[in-house]
C-alpha cells in the first residue's frame, strides 16, 4: 500500500525542487548583477508617486475587518452555487428546495448584518 504513494512522493519532491530552484537561481542572479545601493528614495514606500504621510504602521478600525471578513464569507459561499448549477438538473426538485434554503440562510444573514449596522461606512 505506500508504494502506491510512491508516484506523488516523486510528484512532490520534484514541485518542491523546481520552487527551490527558482529561489536560489533569483537570488544569485540578482547577487551576480544587479548593484545594491540604499537611496534615500528606494527606502521610503511607494504610494502612488506621493511622498507617505503619516506613519506606515497605523491602525485600522475594526469595521474594516468586519466588512472584509464578510466579503469573503458570502464570497465563499457563493462558490457553492457553482457545483449545483452544474448538477441542477440532476437533483430535481430535492436540490432546488436545499438550494433554496441554503440562499434563504444567506440572505437572512445579510439582513441581519445589514440591521446590525455592520455595512454602513462612517
Amino acid at each position: 500500500m505506500p508504494e502506491d504513494y510512491l508516484p506523488i512522493l516523486i510528484y512532490f519532491l520534484i514541485a518542491v525542487g523546481f520552487a527551490l530552484a527558482g529561489i536560489a537561481t533569483s537570488h544569485l542572479l540578482s547577487f551576480l548583477f544587479v548593484r545594491r545601493r540604499a537611496a534615500k528614495d528606494k527606502l521610503i514606500p511607494y504610494e502612488s508617486g506621493m511622498l507617505p504621510q503619516g506613519p506606515a504602521r497605523r491602525r485600522f478600525h475594526v469595521q474594516f475587518y468586519l466588512v472584509a471578513v464578510l466579503f469573503i464569507l458570502f464570497d465563499i459561499e457563493i462558490v457553492f452555487l457553482f457545483p449545483w448549477a452544474v448538477v441542477f438538473r440532476e437533483l430535481q426538485i430535492l436540490g432546488l428546495i436545499e438550494m433554496g434554503l441554503f440562499i434563504l440562510v444567506l440572505f437572512l444573514g445579510l439582513i441581519y448584518v445589514w440591521k446590525k449596522g455592520a455595512l454602513e461606512w462612517e
